[in-house]
């Protein structure tokens, strides 16, 4: 806080004074008379009612967050999974207040963009929403049919230069953003350099740009640039490196290189993007041997130590999804691994496309709601979670 210099003593009427023109009584008569019109202790002109007023009235999104019911506040932190041919299958959902929707398929429609402008429609406030999907390259693309093809992010590393790399994935993410998807959930950030299709025993392989630190760093800076010029929110995943990781967490509990290795090998990618300025990083689901227990996005460890102390990340802290094996495996169902993110310092929780989506995302935001009420989750920490969901997308409340 800077301090204000306090003002010259003064005449109060603001006369200058002569001493050597006045007696020694009549000196003290001036002295008297001031001293009265002075009186016990003068409040300063006009300048603080002012900037009591303005403290009164500052408008802030974490103080009308505070206002919204713990429900509105728990659908915020939620992305509710939706098939990309029939968005509007999750309406009620976002007509609740649901932050994300997560868009799965393979081809999407060519009215995508129309889908998706009249499910907005019913965002409450009309505060607008996050929609993501993955598009990363080879393998893992939803919507190339509509917004163009991408290689295998192990053929960008290996042929393509870093501007190469941004041009292509702009033009994709100009497409993607005219589509009406303002969120990639890419690129991997993961240093793994073996020549295989991702799968049970790696989860990376050709998704990874490369095996080599340095090169991985220069690539995902490059893919996240390239997305954030097209204005879609690129998401980092998976921290804190997937790379050589024991197996895939989707198909069952999974650990990464030991810690005191990570830091040199999988962490670089990571720490060069948030200095670059990565607005969202997703977790890993997989345990980090010498750091953490927890699967990553369930670790406090890992997010509140690590990603957001240690390296300073202040943006969008998402979840991978919470019904893979790796995290049913650690005890933790859908419901209870959301309440145990977001105390671990997670803002997004994610699941995958099921039978019932209604009842997943409801039976997820009334475990929210009844971990706040019960005192399990801090309601400051959900409004925190809430306000990164607004931030990302730049949603001023006020």
């Amino acid at each position: 806080m800077r301090l204000h210099p306090s003002p010259a003593a003064s005449d109060p009427r603001g006369l200058p004074v002569r001493a050597s023109a006045v007696t020694l009584g009549f000196a003290m008569l001036l002295s008297g008379c001031a001293a009265a019109l002075a009186g016990p202790t003068v409040r300063t002109s006009a300048a603080q009612p002012a900037a009591d007023a303005v403290a009164a009235t500052t408008c802030t999104n974490a103080g009308q967050l505070a206002t919204w019911s713990n429900k509105r506040l728990a659908m915020t932190t939620i992305a509710v999974p939706v098939s990309e041919t029939a968005p509007s299958a999750v309406t009620t959902e976002v007509a609740a207040g649901a932050g994300a929707v997560l868009l799965f398929g393979s081809s999407a429609p060519s009215n995508l963009g129309s889908q998706l402008a009249t499910l907005r429609t019913h965002v409450p406030g009309h505060l607008g929403l996050l929609v993501m999907t993955d598009e990363e390259g080879g393998g893992i693309q939803r919507m190339a049919n509509l917004v163009g093809s991408l290689p295998w992010p192990a053929y960008m590393g290996a042929h393509w230069t870093a501007a190469q790399i941004q041009a292509n994935v702009a033009a994709v993410g100009k497409k993607m953003a005219a589509a009406g998807v303002n969120v990639d959930l890419a690129p991997v950030a993961d240093v793994d350099g073996r020549n295989v299709a991702p799968g049970a025993s790696d989860p990376d392989g050709w998704r990874s740009f490369s095996g080599n630190t340095t090169v991985a760093a220069r690539d995902t800076v490059a893919y996240m640039n390239g997305l954030r010029s097209a204005g879609v929110i690129p998401v980092l995943k998976h921290f804190p490196g997937l790379g050589g990781a024991s197996y895939n967490t989707d198909d069952g509990p999974a650990h990464t290189l030991p810690w005191a290795t990570e830091k040199t090998v999988g962490l670089p990618p990571f720490t060069s993007a948030i200095a670059a300025g990565a607005p969202a990083v997703m977790m890993s689901n997989a345990t980090v041997p010498g750091l953490a227990t927890n699967p990553g996005g369930l670790s406090p460890t890992q997010i509140t130590y690590e990603l957001k102390g240690k390296l300073g990340f202040h943006g969008l802290v998402v979840t991978d999804s919470l019904d893979a094996k790796a995290v049913s495996a650690a005890g933790f169902g859908v419901p209870a691994a959301a309440v145990q993110a977001l105390n671990s310092g997670a803002d997004l929780v994610l699941f995958s496309l099921g039978s019932n989506v209604s009842s997943e995302t409801n039976a997820v935001a009334t475990a929210i709601t009844n971990a706040v009420s019960g005192g399990h989750l801090a309601r400051a920490r959900l409004i925190d979670a809430a306000g990164q969901v607004l931030a990302v997308r730049h949603v001023n409340l006020c």
